[in-house]
């Protein structure tokens, strides 16, 4: 089993709960992308697969340990005709890591549209880069990212374009799962390049607060998907970052917010006036 497949993959306790793998490595804190897509895992396997995801919201509450299992207590909030919720949080022994709401729902007619941002790289083209800093919990051996930056400013906009290069099952919920792994890494980063700073550069505390992702079409994780980013906002040590998660199709298949923590680190005592 590929190492991305057994993150998300998890087991199932038998009362509900799901515990997911650690990411590694250990000493570091437990990647914000493992935390959001197990947590779809671990509700979505409390649902009727033909109730697909349509919205997840997640607040990251505590920072885990990155080589330990993380326990998910999946809590029941409603099963209607169409629809269910889930409240899941995510716990290592007595810590509280993240708490989040699921919804799922079974599709019904109604109007569709989806503006999607016009697409003017062929990922083919760019070079693989990886992600914007070093993410030592991801196998990145097993995805593709190849990031493409334009404008400065308040113009600034990434296209973080991403596929899994393993074998992934035809299930929707895995590649769901694939997506909020992958996209998550350094999603903040928009919120710095605005004011020419970079997460790279670690001129900043950085952190995921929260995040949320409406679904409005299945995802292929194992085919070039690009999330189009910019940062609308930033103020009070925080920076909120907007994407469209584009299909190889062009359809928009998602659409994700995210708030995380970005204010200037402490200069180090000899570099203080």
């Amino acid at each position: 089993m590929s190492r991305l497949l057994e993150l998300l993959q998890g087991t199932a306790t038998g009362d509900g709960g799901w515990i997911g793998p650690g990411g590694g490595p250990a000493g570091k804190r437990t990647y914000g992308g493992q935390l959001a897509a197990q947590t779809l895992m671990a509700a979505g396997r409390t649902v009727d697969p033909r109730r697909a995801p349509t919205a997840l919201q997640l607040q990251f509450l505590r920072a885990g340990a990155a080589g330990d299992p993380v326990d998910y207590r999946v809590e029941v909030l409603t099963d209607g005709r169409t629809t269910a919720v889930r409240h899941v949080r995510a716990m290592q022994g007595q810590r509280l890591l993240s708490a989040a709401t699921v919804a799922f729902a079974a599709p019904l007619p109604g109007p569709e549209h989806g503006a999607a941002p016009a697409v003017v790289d062929d990922p083919a083209t760019l070079a693989p880069t990886g992600p914007a800093g070093p993410a030592p919990s991801m196998p990145l051996e097993e995805l593709d990212i190849r990031i493409s930056d334009r404008g400065s400013g308040t113009g600034f906009r990434r296209h973080f374009w991403w596929r899994a290069t393993v074998a992934l099952p035809a299930d929707p919920l895995v590649h769901a799962a694939a997506a909020l792994y992958t996209t998550d890494v350094y999603m903040t980063d928009p919120a710095l390049q605005v004011h020419g700073h970079a997460l790279e550069r670690r001129s900043h505390r950085t952190g995921t607060t929260g995040t949320a992702v409406w679904f409005h079409h299945p995802i292929r994780a194992d085919r070039w998907n690009l999330l189009a980013s910019a940062s609308p906002a930033a103020s009070r040590g925080r920076g909120v970052v907007t994407a469209a998660l584009v299909g190889a199709d062009g359809q928009r298949v998602a659409t994700v917010v995210q708030e995380g923590l970005v204010t200037p680190r402490d200069p180090h005592p000899t570099e203080r006036k």
